[in-house]
């Protein structure tokens, strides 16, 4: 099958679109003091399914990074008192990690533009994405 060159505008339009995206959430995350890797470290541990609470482990297959370079990112997290450590009960050996309120805080007020942004190029998302399925 061969794309079109409507369809290849609308892949290269699409691509820009979360481009664009990308760089207001990287923007919003610098504002408020954040690396955009803490923001989205943030953003994990809260949004984790059914859960508080996320081992280093489970954090890293979130961030889609190495486990020992989460750690440093929660030493600095904690450090910054974002984030919270604890023991697994189960497991001693496992480090689970938690916001604090000041990382609740903090990370409610991007969600918040971050929900914004997205329903103000909403309309432009799902059209593109409608011209991909056509």
């Amino acid at each position: 099958m061969v794309l079109s060159k409507v369809e290849y505008e609308a892949l290269a339009e699409f691509r820009y679109a979360l481009r664009e995206f990308s760089m207001f959430s990287e923007a919003a995350a610098k504002a408020v003091g954040l690396t955009p890797r803490q923001h989205q470290a943030l953003l994990a541990i809260r949004g984790f399914p059914g859960r508080d609470t996320l081992t280093v482990g489970e954090l890293a297959q979130r961030l889609q990074i190495q486990p020992n370079s989460v750690v440093g990112l929660v030493d600095r997290l904690a450090a910054e008192q974002l984030v919270a450590r604890s023991t697994a009960a189960g497991d001693r050996r496992q480090v689970l990690v938690s916001l604090t309120p000041r990382g609740l805080s903090l990370l409610e007020q991007l969600s918040k533009a971050h929900r914004a942004e997205l329903r103000r190029i909403g309309p432009r998302l799902r059209e593109l994405l409608q011209s991909l399925h056509s």
